[in-house]
């Protein structure tokens, strides 16, 4: 069979761990049984970014910590995996800004190998109407402007004026990602010690409320409206406010008329790499390499990482505290602490023992929405896609527009809302929005010579099709075939550049990476879900936390849930 008919089930069953384990497993599955028989001050369930992020600020403070991951590698959903032979995916997550510039700093990441290739260029959006034909958004202000103005003066004027305004609201949350959500309870009620421990989060809070004195209206009508109003205030052209509104939606199952789809918007211009505000790339290697460097500065100050352990169950002493966990194979092992990288849903309803949690937080935790819209394609190509809007280079070399986040179906913010409508009622979109990114257009080390790969993001898949009908292979194909034919439209000679693919529906998503509902933020970022609302790092079983992206701050490879866990805990050990 040619490799070109096999879909990502099929591809996974003849990949080989000697192949996969190649991409950044950089802890060892084989070990000593006396290392599972020693006590730790702190078990971590789950090797995701977040929790080796919280291995390596407990053990850096001299914690005796130990990670637990079910799967053959580390990472979570940045992981780098080699599913067809020589191509190296980002599997699930593909681009990286989001990570706290103070974790990067803490935990030297740069000295444990991570490398960035930025992007110069930002946003590609081609346009089949034959008109203006594409627009090309990046750091040149001149060319920006030129781009822009192709559809609108008006517009390109204005943009400007709303990227300081946007920029200057992420700058001001900036220190609320930084520290855990204020602790009302303790806060009012806790002792003077508990309550003194409350203001760092409190001058947060008071930080972002002098720094947005001037834009307070501004910020309310961000995260309460709806991003169609926002951006119908500041622009006219339908190519610019659909490229802009991806980011209010992109992983959410919203539409960019949803209310407070705005903070979701400002949640993607938060990051920076290397001092640089705004700014995105590619780790050379891919995603995994973020995880890999986050572990060998865990592994460089004492810390323990092991794969293919499965965590069957999180143990209770006779005070209902935390004992440590339960291997699938009957193993236990004994912790004064332990963190749970899952999602608050495996970790409560499937890791603690019913009898440890109250019916009112049980029941909270499964009002959580984990509903989620995407399906992930990792492409493999044997060139790169040449676009009608601007034709590729007579040597098939990468122009800038290759290294942007390529934005198709996206003519229209009212694409995006069909798109999505169609999907509440288990449909496939008619139109899907698709993020195209070429990582290897940047990072040379992830694809043979004059190969490609490819990471498509689209949206809107449901979790279960129209009439209870479940994902298959069959119906995997034949989405995957569709997004082949919307790309072929922009790109002509796109499918048979294609040398293998790999097919992530929501399903997929959950059940590879641990993802409940195939949700990549661990629980949705809508408002009725963050900061406060958003469950604690501390949980009602004492010595038990969560460090995962189901708390404060939320999803994105930032590690900011991570590392607040682990300064939550060792804090509470004062």
């Amino acid at each position: 069979m040619s490799l070109k008919l096999l879909n990502g089930i099929s591809l996974l069953k003849i990949q080989t761990l000697k192949s996969a384990f190649r991409t950044f497993c950089v802890a060892s599955t084989t070990y000593s049984k006396d290392v599972l028989k020693e006590d730790y001050d702190a078990v971590i369930i789950g090797g995701g970014h977040n929790g080796l992020v919280t291995a390596a600020y407990l053990q850096k403070n001299g914690l005796k910590t130990l990670v637990l991951e079910r799967r053959h590698l580390i990472g979570g959903a940045a992981v780098t995996e080699e599913i067809i032979p020589g191509f190296k995916f980002s599997r699930a997550s593909y681009v990286l800004s989001l990570l706290r510039p103070q974790i990067y700093k803490d935990l030297e990441l740069k000295k444990h190998g991570l490398k960035v290739y930025l992007r110069e260029q930002f946003a590609f959006t081609p346009v089949l109407d034959g008109k203006n034909s594409y627009l090309l958004l990046g750091n040149d202000k001149e060319e920006t402007f030129n781009q822009i103005a192709k559809f609108s003066e008006k517009d390109a004027k204005a943009y400007f004026r709303y990227e300081k305004m946007i920029s200057k609201i992420a700058e001001s949350i900036e220190p609320l990602l930084d520290n855990p959500p204020v602790d009302i309870p303790r806060l009012t009620k806790g002792t003077f010690k508990q309550k003194l421990r409350t203001l760092p989060s409190i001058k947060a809070l008071f930080s972002l409320g002098v720094k947005l004195s001037d834009d307070i209206s501004s910020f309310y009508e961000l995260i309460t409206s709806p991003t169609t109003k926002i951006l119908d205030h500041w622009f006219e052209s339908e190519p610019l406010k659909a490229t802009l509104a991806t980011d209010a939606v992109i992983g959410a199952m919203l539409s960019p008329t949803t209310p407070g789809s705005g903070y979701v918007l400002l949640h993607h211009v938060m990051g920076e790499i290397e001092g640089i505000k705004g700014a995105w790339g590619y780790p050379e290697g891919g995603m995994g390499a973020v995880s890999g460097s986050i572990a060998k500065a865990a592994l460089s100050y004492g810390a323990t990482i092991l794969t293919e352990q499965t965590v069957e169950k999180i143990l209770l002493k006779s005070d209902g505290s935390s004992a440590g966990v339960r291997l699938k194979d009957g193993t236990e092992i004994k912790s004064r602490l332990v963190f749970s990288n899952a999602t608050p849903k495996v970790t409560f309803c499937d890791l603690v023992p019913r009898s440890g949690l109250s019916q009112e937080f049980f029941d909270e935790i499964n009002k959580i929405d984990y509903t989620s819209p995407v399906t992930k394609i990792n492409v493999a190509v044997d060139r790169l896609p040449n676009f009608t809007a601007i034709p590729n280079n007579s040597d098939g070399s990468p122009s800038p527009h290759h290294s942007c986040t390529i934005h198709l179906n996206c003519e229209s913010m009212q694409y995006i809302d069909e798109a999505y409508n169609e999907a509440l009622q288990g449909e496939i979109p008619t139109r899907p929005m698709i993020e195209m990114v070429i990582p290897s257009s940047c990072d040379p080390t992830i694809a043979p010579p004059g190969s490609h790969v490819i990471s498509l993001f689209t949206q809107y898949t449901p979790y279960t099709l129209k009439d209870g009908k479940e994902w298959d292979d069959t119906m995997r194909n034949n989405y995957a075939d569709k997004i082949f034919d919307v790309i072929e439209q922009y790109a002509p000679g796109f499918k048979s550049s294609v040398v293998g693919r790999d097919i992530l529906t929501p399903p997929d998503l959950e059940r590879i990476f641990g993802l409940t509902g195939g949700n990549i933020f661990h629980g949705a970022m809508s408002l009725d879900q963050l900061y406060l609302a958003r469950p604690s790092y501390r949980s009602p079983i004492a010595g038990l936390y969560l460090c995962g992206s189901g708390g404060h701050p939320g999803g994105g490879v930032m590690g900011a849930p991570g590392k607040n866990a682990a300064m939550t805990a060792l804090q509470d050990m004062k």
